[in-house]
């Protein structure tokens, strides 16, 4: 069915009475997140004052229950704005002051307490303004597409809310933005990103890159890849939890080792996304990342990669005579012109991982001790007896513990074996 639309007028205080009744609906699945500032809200509170005229709100009219709901396509930020000022509903603790001239002394704050309170005719005026609507019908996928369409004014969509807006079902989305809620406060303490840039959905893009390149299995190229990765439902459950565990585990790992990242330029999203995949890699080929020495080492490493980069590059910008510097000229060549395709990518992960993957050890390949070695380690210890509480063990009822354990590079041998009861082995873990 193609789209149907009725033009018409309502007042604010219809607008009011509709969202009191829980029939305007701000947050459809494919809207975007506020993304007014105070002085945006301020001056459209001041617009409808003066009586200027306002830009058309696009409401998508559906039936609920019985009920006729309106979902908001366009104007969101206008009504949020306008039942703010009100202090409507649940936005009573967001109230806000604007600045009019309304009488002799000139500018003054008003609230909308003080307005109702001494300005009566104010009240009615703003009450009654009417407010231009376009309400449309139509296949949910074209109101989508006009969504898209007509936000391309006023402060544009995003990539990411462009995306959000299109794909806003898709379960690889769902689980994106999920994470993104998780791990908020890293992602700005680490200023990875900005509280505004997460609220246009920044995060969810660098987080779906970053799952889609896991799944992938190495660097993607993201321009020709996220609609791709967002879109596409073939990737089944057990997969995609696998992919959040993968994701999970190196977000960790990278915590653990550079907890002070926002002091190197890998706290920028671009390059953040490389060591975060080098990371993903190292851990996937089972390098022992948890070593404090080595990971002392690396952010060293680090920070000294970022000040000689950001030398260089004041020397280039001040058209100072430069000599190569490896490795810190082949690393800028990577953060100029074309910085999110794959190829530039694994130039910059070949760079991070010329300086840091020597620090580490492999994993040694095999985690379980054999029956030939456990029947060295049992014969061999005179007691047979668990080493932390020393109960007497049987050969039906003993397992034999990594003295330095697995996942901190120790080796799956004899002289790195302990005998142990199973629930202590148990409780002492990775230490």
């Amino acid at each position: 069915m193609a789209l149907q639309s009725d033009y018409g007028r309502r007042t604010i205080n219809e607008m009011v009475l509709l969202f009191q009744h829980g029939q305007i609906n701000l947050q459809p699945g494919f809207q975007r997140m506020s993304v007014w500032s105070n002085m945006d809200r301020r001056r459209l509170v001041q617009s409808i004052v003066t009586e200027y005229p306002l830009p058309n709100i696009f409401l998508y009219c559906r039936s609920s229950r019985g009920k006729t709901i309106y979902d908001v396509i366009d104007g969101k930020q206008r009504l949020e704005t306008i039942l703010m000022f009100m202090g409507v509903g649940a936005f009573k603790n967001d109230r806000f002051e604007a600045k009019f001239d309304l009488d002799a002394d000139g500018l003054r704050w008003w609230d909308w307490k003080a307005i109702r309170r001494y300005l009566p005719d104010l009240r009615h005026r703003f009450e009654c303004y009417p407010l231009q609507t376009v309400e449309v019908s139509g296949e949910l996928s074209e109101i989508v597409d006009l969504f898209v369409r007509i936000n391309s004014t006023g402060k544009r969509l995003t990539s990411g809310e462009k995306r959000h807006a299109r794909f806003y079902n898709s379960r690889f989305l769902k689980e994106a933005e999920r994470l993104v809620r998780k791990h908020e406060n890293y992602l700005i303490q680490q200023r990875i990103l900005s509280p505004a840039q997460l609220d246009r959905m920044k995060g969810t893009e660098l987080f779906c890159e970053l799952l889609m390149s896991i799944h992938q299995g190495g660097l993607i190229n993201k321009k020709t890849s996220l609609d791709r990765a967002v879109s596409n439902e073939a990737i089944n459950g057990n997969t995609l939890a696998r992919v959040i565990r993968e994701f999970t585990s190196t977000v960790g790992l990278v915590q653990r080792m550079f907890p002070e990242l926002r002091v190197t330029r890998f706290h920028n999203s671009a390059e953040f996304y490389t060591l975060f995949m080098l990371i993903w890699e190292m851990n996937l080929h089972k390098l022992v990342l948890t070593d404090r020495r080595s990971n002392r080492l690396a952010f060293e490493l680090l920070k000294r990669l970022s000040t000689g980069v950001d030398d260089l590059r004041e020397q280039f910008r001040h058209a100072r005579p430069v000599k190569p510097q490896p490795p810190f000229s082949d690393y800028l060549l990577t953060v100029q012109g074309d910085t999110d395709s794959a190829a530039t990518r694994q130039r910059r992960v070949n760079v991070i991982r010329g300086l840091l993957q020597a620090l580490y050890e492999y994993k040694d390949g095999r985690r379980a001790f054999s029956q030939e070695q456990r029947r060295i380690i049992w014969n061999s210890d005179n007691t047979q007896k668990c080493v932390v509480c020393r109960r007497k063990l049987s050969w039906d009822d003993f397992t034999v513990d990594h003295m330095v354990a697995y996942i901190k590079g120790g080796r799956t041998r004899p002289d790195n074996a302990q005998l142990m009861c199973p629930s202590c082995n148990s409780r002492k873990g990775g230490r």
